[in-house]
């Protein structure tokens, strides 16, 4: 299944994608809550299984496909390719950073340039979506946790992460995580350690990767947070970026406004987004 938010910001509804089609679920069971942790520990993604509807063409916005979770959870320095970019030693575990959930948005909405950083970038991610409250979730049975996997761009404002001590304010400015352009359900994706990642800016390829090439799997991720960490329905994990980020360019590409910026993941598709001034 191809879970979606659409409708207008702060006014989303619960639907499927089916085949350039929606279907409006709210529709058929007027009760559904929206896509957060009630809908995944009521068991509204099982639920919605036996819909068989072929849904309707709507010129409508499509959200982020989940609500307001407890956690954005995101991986830094992931990819052999992107360490080695960066000039950072590899790491010896998971690096793991926040964002707040003001950060996510829509997967064709507009993303701001703040007013108090530049340098801004794009970061092309496979996003994890947990399905079931966990701790201490042994690695062996981590996927049993996932609802579903999305596409994030963790855009970062590298002037204020590089200058701040800590990544907090340079990754959760307004709009710097785009995401969707649906929730897709773990039966679709064959195998989510061999999925091509790329970015484009303005048409152009700037990264080119496969989730392949992490330094740790999924299973592994979920494994090492959820240790000390409860998982919560809802959940997001953004599992790093391939090389080809714009700071570490030579010169520099960072985004300004006008630009327009695709991430893609094989499989579950493509977010754009175009840069404008706040």
């Amino acid at each position: 299944m191809r879970l979606i938010r659409f409708g207008a910001v702060g006014r989303e509804k619960p639907g499927l994608w089916q085949a350039g089609k929606i279907v409006d679920l709210r529709a058929i069971f007027p009760e559904i809550p929206d896509v957060g942790e009630r809908f995944f520990t009521e068991g509204w993604l099982q639920r919605i299984e036996t819909v068989n509807d072929p849904g309707q063409t709507l010129d409508v916005r499509l959200g982020c496909p989940i609500n307001r979770p407890s956690k954005i959870i995101c991986l830094g320095l992931n990819y052999l390719d992107h360490r080695e970019e960066s000039g950072f030693e590899k790491p010896q575990k998971p690096l793991l950073f926040a964002k707040t959930p003001n950060t996510l948005s829509g997967p064709f909405d507009p993303i701001l340039l703040p007013q108090s950083c530049d340098q801004i970038d794009w970061e092309a991610e496979l996003a994890v979506v947990i399905g079931k409250a966990g701790k201490r979730i042994a690695a062996s049975k981590a996927l049993d946790y996932v609802a579903g996997f999305s596409v994030m761009n963790d855009v970062s404002g590298r002037q204020a992460q590089f200058s701040d001590g800590q990544w907090f304010r340079g990754k959760s400015f307004d709009t710097f995580a785009p995401m969707g352009p649906a929730l897709v359900t773990v039966d679709e994706i064959e195998d989510p350690a061999n999925l091509s990642v790329t970015a484009r800016v303005n048409g152009n390829v700037m990264q080119d990767g496969n989730s392949a090439d992490m330094l740790f799997d999924i299973p592994t991720i979920i494994a090492f947070i959820s240790q000390d960490i409860t998982l919560m329905p809802g959940d997001i994990i953004s599992t790093g970026t391939p090389s080809g980020v714009g700071i570490f360019r030579d010169p520099p590409v960072l985004l300004k406004a006008g630009d327009v910026v695709e991430c893609e993941v094989q499989g579950i598709g493509t977010i754009r987004n175009t840069i404008i001034s706040d």
